[in-house]
């Protein structure tokens, strides 16, 4: 048995175990033409960085003899090999230099084994079950069932046919409940969420270098956890937000003079703040972005939305306070007396500017609009259920009504920039400025159905094509259209075949044969964004209400879901035939008032409580009590 890594290592034998440890390199040059190319390693012994890790491997056998040969294990004759791995670093923390030993990493990744090591395989294959159905099994999705069956087909076979057409709704639903398989399996370490590889990096310095891009694709991972009913695997996010809020103080002290905390376009597991730039490379487009404070203060406020915990609200309002109050600091008035920021800019995307190529920098980018007016509502909100901080709440107040409005371009599309301007590429992956209409809830057919139309139009002007991660949110923002056929044409593209090295597949936006979700490279926020999407064709909790089937795509006729959550602790399961919802049930986890709207005419049973037209379908509210589900039928 030998044991090989890409880092510099040692190997050695240590009771009858394999043990490889070395430092990482403190740090490296990504190779930005080509990924599959292993970049150029710098070796630090000092560096802060250069992390100490220590892999052990212990087999236990049954029959047989383990011996040693050098470096390697050497098992004969066994009948039986159980084999225990390990692995731990000496990181210590998000403290860029901690003391100069870290944290003693031969003990952390012995400790696990020893723990286990005298356990049978059959009782530690129960363990692991168990530990992963209580959290898989709350949810079921099934879509089409009358459709022939192809679960027994290779996933890379039905992805192939799937591409020329073939119907396969359990494909669909297959790759929904893949998301919430993976946010499982990678957000369980402290402090560390699931990155842009989640935790399946293969490569020395993986793209992006693994790192947490917080002007979408951090918070796309974690756009399924509450309401695919995993809030328990938050931790990780919070945990870490908790983190960048203490290093973005510094930052927004040092850099700008200002109060609060700021987060730029990109951090790691040190939670660096200031503005970087990737491959070394500080470019505005993307380095001196700064809204990610208050984008990430947004997964607070729903966490409480969904679980009703006033008690963890109480504990992070400071931390949503800090990015409201770095907002204000921050903002200027224009000519016109409206508060802007300056500069700006729109992640990653460029305009024209006097008939030139190039235009970066701007006033006020759509993008930072909404993401301050939507920090400021949640703060407001969030000091009004504390009912705390009256004198800040109301300057927040004032300053929100003095932001400057959304702006409806020469094509009827929400205005991306400060001016009317083009954009370089008109199919730019990133699409920004629709913060307002998600992940956010400032724009809604509902509520205002002037600038919905204008984020359809931008939507319609942006394509149907992208990135993997890019369909993705597409899926998601066609939903909050109540678009559920638009919504579904980008999902599907999500499902298109990529392979790199195979002339037959362009190295589109889709997913791989083991459908992780192709950029390309392999980047798993699509995958977490497309397991959000199909929730939110299915059910949305915005607007202080539960609409089901909000956007059913007439492709899934028939189906049921069950054990979704919606925001005020509600679980909900729905049932539909013809595209028509048949009954839903909706469990009260916490009690109080619920809202309820779905298409056509329905009654809440026992309650004998019908509802009432409305300008988009039928409405309903009742009282709930804690613990009773309640029966939602569709009215004769």
């Amino acid at each position: 048995m030998d044991a090989s890594s890409l880092l510099r290592n040692q190997k050695t034998i240590q009771n009858q175990s394999l043990v490889l440890n070395g430092k990482a390199p403190s740090h490296s040059d990504p190779n930005y033409i080509d990924y599959n190319k292993e970049p150029v390693i710098y070796e630090d012994a000092t560096g802060c960085r250069g992390m100490r890790f220590e892999l052990i491997i212990k087999p236990i056998i049954k029959d047989g003899e383990v011996s040693s040969d050098g470096n390697k294990l050497v098992i004969k004759n066994a009948s039986e090999v159980l084999l225990f791995v390990s692995a731990a670093t000496s990181f210590n923390g998000f403290d860029k230099c901690p003391d100069s030993q870290g944290k003693d990493e031969h003990k952390l990744a012995e400790s696990p084994i020893n723990k286990v090591v005298s356990k049978k395989y059959d009782s530690l294959l129960k363990e692991h079950i168990a530990d992963f159905q209580h959290f898989f099994n709350r949810v079921s999705l099934k879509l089409n069932e009358k459709e022939s069956n192809k679960s027994n087909l290779p996933t890379d076979t039905r992805l192939e046919q799937y591409a020329k057409g073939e119907k396969d709704a359990g494909l669909e639903a297959l790759f929904f409940q893949y998301g919430r398989y993976l946010l499982i399996s990678s957000s369980r370490t402290h402090n560390t969420p699931a990155n842009l590889q989640g935790i399946w990096n293969n490569k020395l310095r993986a793209p992006w270098s693994s790192n947490y891009t917080t002007n979408i694709n951090l918070q796309m991972n974690y756009w399924p956890v509450e309401s695919g009913s995993l809030s328990e695997l938050f931790f990780p996010l919070d945990e870490f937000i908790k983190n960048v809020s203490v290093t973005g103080a510094e930052t927004a002290k040092s850099y700008y003079h200002a109060n609060g905390w700021v987060l730029h376009h990109n951090s790691d597991i040190w939670a660096t703040t200031n503005p970087v730039g990737d491959f070394g490379k500080g470019d505005p487009m993307w380095a001196n972005w700064y809204m990610g404070a208050n984008w990430l203060s947004r997964h607070l406020w729903e966490h409480y939305q969904y679980t009703g915990d006033v008690a963890y609200l109480k504990k992070v309002y400071p931390i949503i306070k800090g990015a409201a109050e770095f907002s204000l600091d921050w903002l200027q008035k224009d000519k016109n007396g409206y508060l802007v920021t300056m500069p700006s800019t729109s992640p990653e995307n460029k305009y024209y500017y006097d008939g030139k190529k190039g235009g970066v920098v701007t006033t006020a980018s759509t993008m930072d609009i909404g993401i301050i007016k939507d920090v400021f509502e949640n703060t407001i909100e969030a000091s009004k259920v504390l009912n705390t901080d009256l004198e800040f709440r109301q300057r927040v107040s004032q300053a929100a009504d003095k932001l400057l409005p959304f702006q409806i371009g020469s094509k009827g599309q929400l205005q991306e920039w400060y001016k009317d301007f083009e954009d370089e590429d008109p199919h730019h992956r990133h699409t920004s400025h629709l913060y307002a209409l998600h992940p956010a809830n400032l724009i809604s057919p509902l509520n205002t159905p002037q600038l919905a139309e204008a984020a359809k139009k931008t939507l319609e002007l942006r394509g149907d094509d992208g990135t993997g991660w890019s369909l993705a949110w597409k899926v998601n923002m066609w939903a909050r259209l109540l678009d559920g056929n638009h919504a579904y044409k980008l999902f599907k593209n999500q499902l298109r075949l990529t392979k790199d090295n195979d002339p037959k597949y362009s190295r589109h936006g889709g997913c791989y044969p083991n459908l992780f979700d192709a950029h390309p490279p392999f980047q798993i926020d699509g995958n977490f964004a497309g397991t959000a999407g199909v929730i939110e064709m299915l059910m949305q909790s915005q607007n202080k209400e539960i609409h089901l089937l909000p956007a059913l795509p007439d492709a899934w006729t028939d189906g049921e879901i069950k054990g979704i959550t919606a925001k005020g602790n509600f679980t909900v399961a729905i049932k539909w035939e013809g595209g028509k919802m048949t009954q839903a049930t909706i469990l009260s986890n916490n009690g109080g008032k619920c809202s309820v709207r779905a298409e056509t005419p329905f009654v809440i049973e026992k309650l004998n409580i019908k509802s009432e037209k409305s300008s988009i379908g039928y409405t309903a509210v009742f009282e709930t009590k804690k613990g009773i589900s309640y029966l939602v039928i569709q009215s004769k």
